[in-house]
């Protein structure tokens, strides 16, 4: 692997070391949203698999394929020059091996860390897949960041009393596997934050969206990274589908009056 690559791995892993000032990541799905995102000066990238899925056609939750999801990673990747992490949501494969295949392409195609989750699966699976997706990294000589995604809160794997210990558990089962970091969304209080943080001997990333703690009091309680998941993407689809309202009603447009400038976004590449 590159020096390019293996510097960035290295840069990206430092970013999540700073208690002060947690690393944020407005999540992108195309070139345009990553050199954006990059423009107002993140220090790194992250996608978003919705919305890949989404601009491309499909719905999210692990039905891009592989090439897909390659394809769209690759673009990003060669249009901007912070490091990038990718949400692969399951890994794009039925099995570790096929994890680590993807895993392989990934890092070729300049990516230097990962979100890999478990969704509604056993926690033994995402186990070996992070173990595959580690060997992987190890092989190509690249600090590989495997930020591993728990679900139980967001989906509701359990009943609500057992959601903390659960994650908790889980978060620590990955953590053995290999992984780097911790990714809990679906919470938004404080308190159990705090509690994750205290529990969780990695970096904790949490997603944040309207009415979520601010970065400073999330920071404030240890979390040491900060995304948005779909939300950016989701935000963009509003201002089109208000903006088609609005003309096919009242006949105007001024829901296009935030509009990034015609040549701002053509000088972008």
């Amino acid at each position: 692997m590159n020096h390019t690559t293996t510097a960035a791995a290295t840069r990206f892993h430092s970013l999540h070391r700073d208690p002060e000032q947690p690393l944020v990541l407005a999540n992108a799905w195309d070139v345009a949203s990553a050199r954006l995102i990059e423009a107002a000066g993140a220090p790194a990238i992250a996608t978003t698999s919705a919305g890949v899925a989404w601009s491309l056609g499909r719905p999210d939750g692990n039905v891009l394929s592989r090439e897909e999801a390659l394809g769209a990673i690759t673009r990003i990747t060669a249009a901007v020059s912070v490091p990038v992490t990718v949400d692969i949501e399951g890994g794009y494969a039925d099995d570790a091996d096929g994890v680590e295949r993807t895993v392989d392409a990934v890092l070729e195609a300049g990516a230097v860390g990962i979100n890999i989750e478990d969704g509604a699966s056993a926690p033994s699976e995402l186990v070996d897949r992070i173990a595959a997706a580690r060997r992987a990294g190890e092989r190509a000589g690249v600090r590989l960041f495997v930020n591993a995604r728990t679900d139980v809160h967001l989906a509701g794997l359990v009943a609500p009393e057992l959601l903390l210990t659960e994650s908790i558990d889980r978060a620590n089962r990955y953590l053995d596997a290999g992984a780097d970091g911790v990714f809990v969304p679906g919470i938004g209080d404080l308190s159990t934050i705090s509690a994750l943080v205290e529990a969780i001997s990695a970096p904790l990333n949490v997603m944040a969206g309207p009415g979520s703690p601010s970065v400073a009091e999330l920071a404030a309680v240890g979390v040491a990274r900060v995304s948005l998941g779909s939300g950016v993407a989701q935000a963009a689809y509003a201002v089109a589908r208000h903006a088609a309202i609005e003309l096919l009603t009242a006949g105007t447009c001024d829901s296009t009056a935030q509009a990034v400038g015609y040549g701002e976004v053509n000088a972008l590449f």
